[in-house]
């Protein structure tokens, strides 16, 4: 393990283990992708007490669902699916058809607002932080990731305990210590969400290119991370480094 990766592993963990020491009730919101099977695995082996779920979008492709197996079987963790309400789904439907979501980003986003969004703001209900597994090499809209910062539309603390990490470093975590991952990864798929709404990538191009890729860069967000698109320049909270290495 390089010492890049090193520090970057312990500064993970300090993160992880003093929002569960902080904070009655810790949630982590896995999209089942590489960054996210990185602290699934941490979590486990640390045995910490902090919930997982999936937002179940009824969209996502079915190698990301069977992840959901595996990760099970692994860990003897039981991911909790939040899927968009039935009332949600039918007031989309009344507003746009599907394919609306191609032709402009408020049409997309409405999509994103009834199936993630909304059901988002239900799994956070009760929740004190929420553990994310965002990176700020991914694009240019979380290029000034902070490891922590205050979520105002939750009124909680939101954590990326994965913020400084590379593509590489992640790369390499996941095969050393034999993580699972979504078959998708081995197609060209480096960043997955809804099977609509993503395809892979060209040689050359960003993390995300896949992502809404009829989009502009600057608009690559669902809504999930408001921060993102609002408030570039929030403060970064510092947290204090521990020496503990996996």
């Amino acid at each position: 393990m390089s010492s890049q990766l090193s520090t970057a592993l312990s500064t993970t963990l300090s993160i992880l283990d003093a929002a569960v020491r902080r904070h009655r009730r810790v949630v982590f919101a896995t999209s089942l992708g590489k960054e996210d099977m990185v602290l699934t695995d941490l979590i486990g082996r640390q045995g910490l007490p902090i919930v997982i779920f999936t937002l179940d979008t009824g969209k996502l492709h079915t190698e990301t669902l069977a992840l959901l197996d595996d990760i099970t079987a692994r860990y003897a963790i039981e991911i909790e699916r939040i899927a968009p309400t039935q009332a949600d789904l039918d007031v989309l439907a009344a507003q746009q058809p599907f394919d609306a979501i191609y032709d402009s980003v408020d049409s997309r986003r409405a999509c994103c607002n009834a199936r993630k969004v909304r059901p988002l703001a239900r799994a956070l209900a009760g929740a004190n932080a929420w553990i994310t597994g965002q990176r700020r090499a991914q694009s240019i809209t979380r290029a000034q990731l902070p490891l922590s910062e205050h979520d105002a539309a939750h009124g909680i603390e939101k954590l990326n305990p994965l913020a400084l990490w590379s593509s590489e470093e992640v790369d390499f975590y996941l095969r050393n210590n034999h993580v699972p991952i979504n078959a998708l990864h081995a197609q060209g798929f480096p960043s997955i969400g809804c099977a609509p709404c993503t395809r892979a990538i060209a040689l050359g191009e960003d993390e995300r290119a896949g992502r809404w890729w009829w989009e502009h860069p600057e608009h690559k967000e669902c809504g999930l991370h408001r921060n993102n698109d609002n408030n570039p320049r929030r403060p970064i909270i510092h947290i204090a480094t521990a020496s503990q290495t996996v």
